[in-house]
């Protein structure tokens, strides 16, 4: 749990938990069936407790959002005044009408909740499986994943009062679903492959180093001299980087950089940071060592978002919301964050992702770059598995979010485990409406009823994402997936908004109305490859000229933004 003074507990009486009281009541969430291959395998122990995310209606949902394309579209005259925590909170907290229903409901039914977001608009409760179904109309049962035996107690149905209708969101877990196979990208040891006449400068086919990304992408070497720059990278699901494996890849790759720069501690939600034999994780030591030695001293924050002590929850979920809502607090929060973990988007009630979604929208309009794997399984989702319809994943269809897919090679190509398509809960923004268009009007009737046009397309962008060195428990290895994309582009924007404060002007803030609107001639555009997956992966999108569901826009080039920006 945050351990913020602003995230206090609920003043209500400490009552024991009892016989709900009744009032009419209406469905508030429900599946026809349990997905992802889970199966129902037996009723939850009654006496079970269970621990509920709350999400409360925010007053000015529509509010913000408009909030945040002003302080995000260049043409707008409020480009780049973003707003304080206390403005975003505004527009997040609930009205009083909606709080003192949420909280009269749970009174009198003898529940005590805790308050976690300083909006008020998110609450936690604890009880039963008893109780919870008593309370909620509710029959939540075990399902078992038969492949991997991943179980978790859930319902297909829940409700809520009828006048709680308009005032509550969302109850969480109910509906949405653990993934089975967890949430990191695939993450292996895999070659590129170089055009032999192509000019491959630092870089080996084996293996990809900062040195060859600063070539292939422009990044400047030189430090970073701005002292309110900052750079957040999250790590889930028993995920640490080790500090003696940053100073031998530093040392190693590197050595223009103190040996000894290493990052800031943050832990929410039980979050921890062991440095022990063994401790060192693949994901977090790339997403940690290739940030430092891409962004040249730029201060990196290392979000550590512990697993939940209750196995019954879904911590992907829990972990993204309480990292969001750490990031909505500070004065000056860092600047520019990347996560390197996702989910299928179908796993997700739409009410679930569409209220995390808005954490989002929050911290673009604080002036916060919010950056996101793609995933690894192509058109199949976050990992490649067998599917009858293409399958978007979770948070790159939020729309307030910067998606970054995968290339390889010299010169680059879509790498075919780079997620994208279309999303299924959230419609197509308005800054997509022209590169989405022609990318659908050259796709024409291939893969008809596969996708959803009008959805949210993804990703916005793409770099570099085979055969990445990097050093875990004091071994050098390789890996691949979009978590190698998303850091690597994030350290480009790190280090342009460094550049904009030097010259006293705001940071780049939520990207993507800049990204299509003005950045565009700035990118590489890559035009070779395909997310082909589904079955036997003779199925899937293609990269063409302009934006594409593989690579998004394209890959950065460091000196033609700099100049697009006037630096």
């Amino acid at each position: 749990m945050l351990s913020s003074p602003l995230f206090l507990a609920l003043l209500l009486p400490s009552l024991s938990w009892g016989t709900p009281v009744r009032r009419g009541m209406q469905v508030l969430e429900s599946r026809q069936s349990a997905p992802g291959g889970y199966t129902l395998t037996g009723s939850a122990d009654p006496d079970s407790v269970l621990t509920f995310r709350l999400a409360l209606v925010q007053s000015d949902y529509d509010g913000l959002i408009d909030a945040l394309y002003n302080v995000s579209t260049p043409s707008s005259a409020q480009y780049g005044q973003y707003l304080s925590a206390e403005e975003v909170e505004a527009y997040m907290t609930p009205s009083n009408e909606a709080t003192s229903a949420v909280n009269t409901w749970l009174n009198e039914n003898g529940v005590q909740a805790t308050v976690l977001s300083a909006a008020g608009d998110w609450l936690s409760v604890r009880m039963p499986v008893s109780q919870a179904n008593d309370l909620l109309d509710a029959d939540f049962s075990v399902f078992t994943h038969p492949k991997t035996g991943k179980q978790a107690i859930r319902t297909l149905t829940y409700s809520i009062p009828t006048d709680l209708a308009g005032h509550l969101s969302l109850v969480h877990p109910t509906v949405s679903f653990p993934n089975p196979y967890g949430y990191m990208p695939i993450m292996n040891f895999s070659s590129s492959g170089f055009t032999p006449e192509a000019d491959t400068g630092p870089c080996n086919v084996d293996a990809i180093t900062p040195a060859c990304l600063q070539w292939l992408y422009g990044i400047p070497t030189a430090p970073a001299k701005s002292g309110g720059n900052h750079l957040a990278v999250t790590g889930y699901i028993e995920e640490w980087p080790q500090r003696t494996d940053l100073v031998t890849f530093l040392t190693d790759y590197r050595p223009d950089i103190n040996a000894a720069t290493t990052w800031t501690l943050v832990t929410v939600d039980n979050g921890s940071d062991p440095q022990g034999q063994y401790d060192a994780g693949i994901e977090a030591n790339l997403d940690i060592q290739y940030t430092i030695g891409l962004a040249t001293d730029v201060p990196v924050t290392f979000i550590s978002a512990g697993d939940s002590y209750y196995p019954t929850d879904d911590e992907f979920a829990d972990l993204l919301l309480y990292t969001a809502l750490y990031m909505l607090v500070p004065p000056s929060p860092p600047q520019v964050m990347t996560t390197s973990y996702g989910d299928d988007e179908y796993l997700i009630s739409e009410a679930l992702a569409i209220s995390l979604c808005a954490t989002y929208a929050g911290l673009g309009a604080r002036g916060v770059s919010v950056l996101f794997a793609s995933g690894d399984g192509g058109v199949s989702g976050l990992q490649d598995n067998e599917c009858t319809t293409f399958i978007p994943t979770f948070p790159s269809g939020c729309p307030f979010l910067t998606s970054v897919g995968g290339t390889e090679n010299i010169p680059e190509t879509a790498v075919s485990f780079s997620s994208g398509g279309f999303s299924n809960y959230f419609g197509r923004p308005a800054y997509q409406n022209a590169a989405v268009s022609e990318y659908l009007a050259y796709l024409g009737d291939n893969n008809a009823g596969l996708y959803n046009p009008n959805g949210r397309a993804f990703p916005d962008v793409a770099a570099y994402a085979v055969a990445f060195e990097i050093v875990a428990d004091n071994y050098t290895t390789g890996v691949a997936g979009t978590s190698c994309a998303s850091p690597t582009f994030t350290s480009v924007i790190s280090l342009l908004n460094d550049e904009l404060l030097q010259a006293g002007r705001p940071v780049l803030g939520f990207l993507n109305p800049w990204l299509y609107s003005v950045a565009v001639p700035a990118l590489n555009d890559i035009t070779v490859g395909n997310n082909y997956a589904c079955s036997d992966f003779t199925t899937g999108f293609n990269a063409t000229v302009g934006w594409d569901p593989v690579t998004g826009l394209g890959t950065p080039n460091y000196p033609k933004l700099k100049a697009i920006l006037g630096l």
